[in-house]
C-alpha cells in the first residue's frame, strides 16, 4: 500500500512574506482597526459622503448606520451633531495631521455616551478621512473609581493627621517648662505630620486626581528616563551623581521600558536615592547602575556610606522600622515599605543586595522590560 504524502510544511519551509501596507485590502485594515473593539469609518470628500462605518456603531450607539450621515448633513439636531461637526472640522484639515477630541454625548435611547474620536485625512486622490470611534465608558468608569478611592484616602489619612497636628500644636505651645528633649520630640512630631500632609496633598489632592481625568496616562516609562530622573535629583541635592549603563547599549536605554504608572516608579527610586543622600557623606557620590538582569531591568543605587547594619538587614523593609544608624535623623520608617510596595505591585522586586557593613548600601531595583 502507497503512503500519502505528508501534506504539512516541513519546519525549514520559509515563511511566506506578509503583504506589505500597500497591498493589504480595505478589508484588511477594518479587521486591525476594529479588533480593539473600535468604531471605524471613511468618510469620501469632499461630498462628506459615509463611505464605511463598522456595523459595531449602532451597538454603541444605539443608533442606525445612516444617522451618522444625517447628522453630517445637517447643523444640528441631531445628539450626534458635535461629533458631526468635529468632523466636517476634521475634513477640511491638513492631509496626514492626526485630529482627536473627546465628546460627551447621548445615546439613540437617551443614555450618556462618551467617545474619543480619531481622524485624519489620507493623502490619496479621490481624498478620504478615515478614523475610529472609541467607547470611553469603562476608562471613564475606572478613573471615577480610582478619584472615589484616592478621595477615601485622603480623607481617611487627613482627618487622624489633622487631630495629630491640632494636639502638637497646642503641647508645643503648652511646654514651656518641658525639659529640651521633650520638645525636640514636638518638634519632630509637628515636622513628621507637616510631610506626610504634604506627601497628600502631592498624591491624593483633588487637583491631582483631576489631572488624571484629563488624558490618559502613560502606563510606561523608558530605562534611560528613569535613571535620568535619579540622576537629576542627585546632581540638585549638590552631589555627584556617576551613571554606570555600559551595560547597556544606547538604543536599550531608549526602547526598553518598564511598564508601570511612571510616577510611581519614579517616587521607589527617588526613596532609594534619598536614603542614599541621607547615609553617606557629602563628598561621596551616589552611583545609578542599569542593567539586564532575568528578563528584565534592574537598577541600582549604590552609596558610600557605612552599609546596613547586620541587625537591620531583616527588616529593613518592614513598615515603620527605623534602623540603628538613623540615629537622629527626621524620618517616619515609611520610606522603604512604600517604595517596596510599589514596586512589588508593579510585578518588581526590590531587594538590599549582600554587603559588608562599611562597604556602603546597594539596593536593587528589578522590573519586567517590554522588549526583552
Amino acid at each position: 500500500m502507497t503512503s500519502r504524502p505528508h501534506a504539512a510544511t516541513p519546519p525549514s519551509a520559509p515563511v511566506p512574506d506578509c503583504p506589505d501596507d500597500e497591498t493589504l485590502s480595505a478589508r484588511q485594515f477594518r479587521t486591525i482597526a476594529e479588533l480593539g473593539g473600535d468604531v471605524a469609518f471613511a468618510i469620501a470628500l469632499p461630498a462628506r459622503r459615509l463611505g464605511y462605518l463598522s456595523p459595531a456603531f449602532g451597538a454603541l450607539s444605539s443608533f442606525a448606520p445612516d444617522a451618522l450621515q444625517q447628522a453630517l448633513d445637517s447643523d444640528g439636531g441631531s445628539p450626534l451633531a458635535p461629533l458631526a461637526a468635529w468632523l466636517r472640522e476634521a475634513a477640511g484639515g491638513e492631509p496626514g495631521a492626526l485630529g482627536r477630541r473627546e465628546f460627551d454625548l447621548l445615546d439613540a435611547e437617551g443614555r450618556p455616551l462618551a467617545l474619543e474620536a480619531l481622524a485624519t485625512v489620507m493623502r490619496d486622490e479621490p481624498s478620504t478621512l478615515v478614523g475610529l470611534l472609541r467607547d470611553l465608558s469603562a476608562w471613564r468608569a475606572h478613573q471615577s473609581e480610582q478619584k472615589r478611592f484616592a478621595s477615601m484616602l485622603n480623607h481617611e489619612f487627613r482627618t487622624p493627621l489633622a487631630t495629630i497636628d491640632g494636639a502638637i500644636q497646642r503641647l508645643e505651645a503648652t511646654s514651656n517648662h518641658a525639659d529640651e528633649p521633650t520638645r525636640t520630640r514636638y518638634r519632630k512630631i509637628g515636622a513628621a505630620v507637616d510631610r506626610l500632609i504634604g506627601m497628600l496633598d502631592e498624591y491624593l489632592s483633588p487637583d491631582r486626581m483631576a489631572a488624571l481625568g484629563r488624558s490618559r496616562q502613560p502606563n510606561t516609562i523608558t530605562v534611560g528616563d528613569l535613571v535620568e530622573t535619579g540622576a537629576t535629583q542627585i546632581r540638585a541635592a549638590g552631589r555627584e551623581a556617576v551613571l554606570r549603563l555600559d551595560q547597556l547599549s544606547t538604543s536599550d536605554r531608549k526602547q526598553l521600558t518598564l511598564r508601570g504608572e511612571p510616577e510611581g516608579l519614579r517616587l521607589a527610586l527617588k526613596v532609594l536615592i534619598d536614603n542614599a543622600l541621607a547615609f553617606s557623606p557629602p563628598s561621596a557620590a551616589v552611583v545609578l547602575r542599569a542593567r539586564r538582569s532575568g528578563g528584565g531591568i534592574e537598577v541600582a543605587v549604590l552609596d558610600g556610606g557605612a552599609g546596613v547594619p547586620p541587625e537591620d538587614v531583616a527588616r529593613v523593609f518592614d513598615k515603620g522600622y527605623r534602623g540603628r544608624n538613623a540615629g537622629g535623623m527626621a524620618g517616619s520608617g515609611l520610606g522603604l515599605y512604600m517604595a517596596r510596595s510599589i514596586v512589588e505591585v508593579h510585578g518588581g522586586v526590590l531587594s538590599l543586595a549582600p554587603g559588608e557593613e562599611g562597604a556602603g548600601a546597594e539596593f536593587r531595583l528589578w522590573m519586567p522590560a517590554l522588549g526583552l
